[in-house]
């Protein structure tokens, strides 16, 4: 070979090695812009995502399916209900305390009940809110249950670090009891820290302390770089009302014939709220409204005129709400009739 091609060898030779090493680096950097966009894609923000809540409905807390799934009284066709009617959101109430071995470990079960309503969820265009409701567990003796408490974060977020950001954790329902606002602050704090080693950006619902009252925001210490919180209040007042008959409560389990729905008491509630959307922005925090409802004893119109006048209250302040719930109590749907209740179903979706 002549000295000329030899020359012209190793120029192509050079070019060639410099295109590849080039076109590495170019995708190296395309890879790594892809990494972040996929990053930022997982990012909501929390006020988008209220909006992207809206309406929504407590489901399968006191179902059999977390006994044995054969006997499970929701089922999956519930799912394209709730959307069909107009929901988009559906808070689940899990008692995790209630599956875990002595070691604390959540038995597998669980996990496959929970797998299987977060698909079905998911497949009909819901958003998904995990809720931890051992509350009266903890509020009878924090220190005796904090192990489990945080020992359920510890197994849940890493598990569903990687689920569509239309799932939310909430970290524990209406602290309240021994769990006093002092030490909920210090709870949640742990909790949060354990959720942000795996979900760093997925949006966390947590309320205030005693049982989630609006009065009790003042209260309520979140971690000011955490942007990613979307807080909630719950609001069952006046009790009388909405507790009357209520066999677990005994202040109202002896009342009736308790109506609603005077100017003054929709004033109340309006006052209320506005107490709670006054700290929203002064602390850049968007609301759920996680739970309200009145107890089914009660008077049926004025069970409508409330329920109503919550909802259309809390969408005026561009709240999100979960309604009190699906099946059980408070029931939004009669799963052993197979239909709405429509006087409540109106009240919330009209």
């Amino acid at each position: 070979m002549d000295g000329d091609k030899i020359m012209g060898r190793n120029v192509q030779m050079s070019w060639s090695r410099n295109l590849i090493r080039h076109t590495a680096a170019a995708l190296a950097i395309v890879l790594a812009a892809g990494t972040t966009l996929a990053h930022a894609e997982k990012a909501l923000d929390p006020f988008k995502q209220v909006k992207q809540m809206r309406r929504g409905v407590n489901i399968i807390g006191y179902d059999p399916i977390w006994k044995d799934f054969e006997k499970r009284r929701f089922q999956e066709k519930h799912f394209k209900l709730i959307k069909e009617a107009g929901f988009q959101t559906v808070r689940m109430n899990l008692h995790g305390f209630d599956h875990m071995d002595a070691t604390g470990k959540l038995d597998d079960s669980f996990f496959t009940t929970l797998d299987w309503a977060v698909k079905n969820a998911l497949a009909n265009d819901l958003n998904v809110i995990f809720d931890l409701h051992n509350y009266t567990d903890i509020a009878k003796d924090p220190a005796a249950y904090k192990a489990r408490f945080l020992g359920f974060w510890r197994q849940v977020a890493p598990r569903y670090k990687d689920a569509s950001n239309r799932v939310m954790f909430e970290i524990l329902n209406e602290p309240n009891g021994e769990l006093t606002p002092q030490l909920w602050n210090e709870y949640l704090h742990e909790a949060l820290a354990i959720i942000r080693e795996t979900n760093p950006t997925r949006n966390v619902v947590i309320g205030p302390g005693f049982w989630n009252q609006i009065s009790y925001l003042k209260d309520l210490d979140l971690p000011k770089d955490d942007r990613h919180i979307i807080v909630t209040i719950h609001y069952y007042a006046p009790m009388q009302f909405t507790h009357q008959g209520a066999y677990w409560s005994p202040e109202t389990v002896h009342l009736s014939g308790i109506k609603w729905g005077t100017d003054a008491e929709k004033r109340k509630v309006v006052d209320d709220f506005a107490k709670a959307q006054a700290w929203s922005k002064a602390n850049h925090r968007p609301i759920l409204l996680g739970e309200f409802g009145a107890y089914d004893k009660g008077d049926m119109d004025s069970r409508v005129a409330y329920t109503s006048h919550l909802a259309r209250t809390a969408e005026s302040l561009g709240w999100a709400w979960t309604y009190w719930q699906f099946d059980s109590d408070f029931i939004v749907y009669n799963i052993d009739k197979d239909q709405w209740v429509e006087p409540i179903k109106k009240a919330l979706i009209p």
